[in-house]
This record gives structure tokens, sequence and C-alpha cells, in this order.
């Protein structure tokens, strides 16, 4: 039984070494490419410039290409080659920048650039990479401010009146005080004469 699993462990340990090696191979040989995408999701609202992040790296030379899918259609968006051409679509030619790492910007979007944007990084030896950003675009609603504004001018004009109202009720109470303290000096005032004419 011992022998076996000395076997056994023999066959692990060189199993491991082949897999390290094969992914050591695998590593060198020339082509190959890797995206990430740090913000899969991205919430912008109108008139904002947003960044669509992305970080790819390969050993040849990459062609970068940029699509926007939404409900009213695909858009080809840019696509250029590390080092050399830029081909901007006519759509978004004012509103697009490119960077080395494979991202771009898009300036000042609208509810249209709302969707799902795909980027393809394409290698020369044949190999692609892709990845998927969703961006939601956000109008500023003007209703709700003005609502905002309606009821706090609401509750300003109500806070007034209670401030009016307070205001009268304490200055008749105050009137009221005095007159019943005028009374009531008046009447003592009448009993004293009263007393001194008695006498």
């Amino acid at each position: 039984m011992r022998p076996l699993q000395g076997s056994r462990g023999r066959s692990v340990v060189v199993g491991t070494v082949t897999l390290c090696l094969a992914a050591g191979w695998a590593l060198q040989t020339p082509g190959g490419v890797s995206l990430v995408v740090p913000h899969p999701n991205i919430n912008a609202t109108v008139a904002q410039n947003i960044l669509l992040s992305v970080e790819y790296s390969c050993r040849g030379v990459a062609t970068i290409e940029w699509k926007h899918v939404s409900s009213w259609g695909t858009t080809s968006i840019v696509e250029w080659k590390s080092g050399n051409y830029v081909n901007i679509s006519t759509v978004y030619k004012d509103r697009v920048t490119t960077f080395e790492n494979g991202s771009i910007q898009l300036r000042n979007v609208g509810v249209r650039d709302a969707g799902y944007y795909f980027v393809t990084v394409m290698e020369e030896h044949g190999t692609n990479a892709y990845g998927t950003i969703i961006v939601n675009v956000y109008e500023i609603i003007y209703e709700d401010l003005h609502f905002v504004a309606v009821l706090f001018a609401f509750l300003a004009a109500v806070s007034a009146i209670l401030i009016c109202f307070m205001w009268l009720c304490n200055k008749s109470l105050h009137l009221f005080q005095k007159k019943t303290t005028h009374k009531l000096t008046a009447s003592a005032t009448e009993e004293i004469e009263l007393e001194t004419i008695e006498c």
C-alpha cells in the first residue's frame, strides 16, 4: 500500500510541473492579447463627459474597435491601430478622444448614447479579446425641481402666516392683560375711595 501512495505523490508532482511548464510555454509563445474592463457599468447625466475605460496588453500590434449598440441600432464609433491611423465615425467626429490603452472618452452625452459599448482588441497574430460596457444616461428632470421649488415656497408662506398669527395672538393677550389690570386697578381705587368717604 505504501509504494502506491509514493507513486501517486510522484505523479501529482509530475503533473503539477507539467502544468507549470505548459503555462509558461503558452505565455512565451508569440501572440495573445488580454483585455480588462475596470468599470463595466457607467451612469451619467445628459451633457456629461464619460470615460469608457479599458486596459489591454499584447505582444504584437493591436487594432482596437469600439461599437455602440442600442435600441436605435448599431453604430461603429472608432477603429485604430496602436501607433498608426485613427478612423472615427462621422457621427462621433467631434465627440471622441482615443487613448493608447484602448479607452475612449465621449463628450457631451445624450439620451441616445445610452446602451452597450463593445470593444474588440484584435492582435496581428489573430488573437482577439472582447469587452462590454453598459452606459445609462439620465435626463435632469426639471419638473421635479419645479415641484420642490413650489413646495418650498408653500412651506415658507405657511410659516409666515403662522408667525403672523402667533404675533397677533400675543398682542391680543397683552392687550387683554392690560385691560384686566386696568379694571382691577380701577375697582381697587374705587374701594379705597369709598372706604375713605365712609370714614
